[in-house]
């Protein structure tokens, strides 16, 4: 029977040094390469986190003291990252479909008194503030959406590449805003987790509420053209 030399020499060598002390190092090396094919970062971390255990039991029954001085220092920072990360996961499922984000904004808001007919802003304006409603009605002019109070008004100017209003705002009942500064929201997204989710919730909504007007809009003129 004919054999691959390449074969016989290789698995003569692994039979030859490979033995069960070394067994530990050749599932780490395993586990980091998988780790590599890892789309997601929790699972990426836990193999990591493995093949650190592992890598350890091999250095110390070989004696490469740097190699597991190495893994016994990646092995709890890989469990700390994947706690971090767990726990977010927790606390971002937690904050969907509550107030969050009006209980973050709230001590850097300022009260703002309006009067049915003004205008808060016009479509290319700089964008630099953001509304909630706390009383009366405020219409969205450029597609005719009345917010009622309870909601946030404003924010697409902070994700807007031009920096400027998308459109424009008008008080159509006396009524009460609590504002803050653009300044202010970016702070809160970035150090509080919570609210940059809730807040990519808001602007997402938002979106989609604008489309859902458009499209009636669209439906309406082509009933219309069809007449």
């Amino acid at each position: 029977m004919n054999l691959d030399p390449f074969s016989i020499d290789l698995n003569s060598w692994f039979v030859a040094h490979a033995t069960w002390r070394e067994l530990p190092g050749y599932i780490g090396a395993c586990l980091v390469f998988a780790s590599f094919m890892m789309r997601r970062m929790i699972p990426l971390r836990a193999l990591t986190a493995a093949s650190n255990v592992f890598f350890i039991i091999y250095a110390y029954v070989e004696g490469q003291y740097p190699t597991l001085f190495l893994h016994a220092l990646l092995l709890p920072l890989n469990g700390v990252r994947m706690y971090q990360m767990t726990r977010l996961i927790r606390r971002v499922k937690r904050v969907v479909g509550t107030d969050h984000a009006m209980a973050a904004l709230k001590p850097y808001m300022k009260r703002r008194k309006c009067r049915t007919g003004d205008i808060l802003f016009r479509k290319g304006d700089v964008a630099d503030e953001l509304h909630f409603i706390v009383s009366g009605g405020f219409r969205v002019t450029e597609i005719g959406l009345t917010l009622p109070p309870g909601q946030f008004v404003g924010e697409l100017g902070l994700l807007a590449p031009s920096g400027r209003r998308t459109q424009s705002l008008e008080c159509v009942a006396d009524g009460e805003l609590l504002t803050i500064s653009y300044e202010h929201v970016t702070e809160l997204y970035f150090q509080n987790p919570d609210f940059g989710f809730h807040f990519l919730q808001l602007t997402t909504s938002r979106l989609f509420q604008n489309l859902d007007v458009m499209q009636a809009e669209l439906e309406a003129l082509r009933r219309q053209l069809r007449k």
